[in-house]
């Protein structure tokens, strides 16, 4: 039953790719450009120095220092398959997205928000697929994980289960027991991010919750993973700016206008017209002469 389950998820999601009558392939396409120059800037595009044999086919090509780049427009027609294939789940929260990567965490989180999938953020706990006594068992019909290699105990579990596997891999990614690999940097967080925000936005485009004409409202900034320090920090820069008591700004001092009770003018008048020319008519002092009072002293 496990296996016909299985078999079931993938046939649906095929199936999904060829489009209804009421909806034109065109309609599908209408972001591809713009989704595509939002995978660039989030830097999808860039692997990694090694290439896994199976990952050759999603390698675009490679750079003079070794970086292998992804073919974005296989991503792109890899998350639109993922996106049917959770549409194929009548209940969503038979989904599971699970990330142990910190970078992923939060982008999980929101996914699951806007979708209504089950979110598995932080450490897998072993046996919540196969171990039938735990509080935490889980039966579910569908798994998204953001990297093989971190989540490798959950997709052990999800091949003993027989439960299909949507996963971010990057060039260097195995793909054992993965059902639907998105090729794609799974390494930051700026990527992790709109690959999550790109996949429930087409979730909510099928679904017709939310219409193809209009944008969605949400940001990708919102599933960006931040750092709980940095938050920290400018939650306390902030307290302390709104803290300060400012001043009241000291009034300039006007250096054209006189001072009280005192006038250029008056203190030259008074002053009289002195000549330095003029001779000193004091009695000229005679350095030779001897001290007064000093008649007694000898040097």
């Amino acid at each position: 039953q496990a296996t016909l389950r299985r078999d079931s998820v993938c046939l649906a999601a095929t199936s999904c790719l060829t489009p209804p009558a009421s909806e034109k392939p065109a309609a599908m396409s209408l972001t591809k450009e713009d989704d595509i120059q939002k995978m660039l800037v989030c830097k999808t595009h860039l692997g990694t120095r090694n290439c896994n044999h199976q990952m050759k086919r999603y390698v675009f090509r490679r750079t003079a220092d070794g970086i292998h780049i992804i073919h974005l427009g296989k991503t792109w027609e890899k998350v639109m398959v993922a996106a049917r294939a959770i549409v194929s789940i009548e209940n969503p929260a038979d989904v599971i997205v699970a990330s142990q990567r910190p970078y992923g965490s939060r982008a999980v989180l929101k996914f699951s928000q806007y979708t209504g999938t089950h979110a598995m953020a932080g450490r897998w706990m072993p046996g919540t697929l196969t171990n039938q006594i735990t509080t935490k068992f889980l039966e579910p019909r569908l798994m998204i994980v953001t990297d093989p290699r971190t989540d490798s105990q959950a997709i052990k579990e999800a091949s003993y289960a027989s439960i299909p596997v949507v996963a971010l891999v990057d060039t260097d990614s195995p793909l054992q027991n993965v059902d639907i690999a998105i090729p794609a940097n799974n390494k930051g967080k700026e990527s992790i991010a709109l690959l999550y925000w790109l996949l429930a936005r087409e979730v909510l485009y099928l679904r017709g919750t939310v219409s193809r004409g209009m944008e969605w409202e949400v940001m990708v900034d919102s599933f960006f993973w931040r750092d709980p320090e940095e938050i920290m920090r400018q939650d306390e820069d902030q307290q302390e700016f709104q803290g300060e008591t400012w001043a009241a700004p000291k009034q300039q001092d006007d250096w054209s206008a006189p001072a009280a009770g005192e006038s250029w003018a008056d203190a030259s008048a008074g002053a009289g017209d002195g000549s330095w020319d003029a001779p000193n008519t004091g009695a000229a002092e005679d350095w030779s002469a001897p001290a007064a009072g000093g008649e007694g002293q000898q040097w």
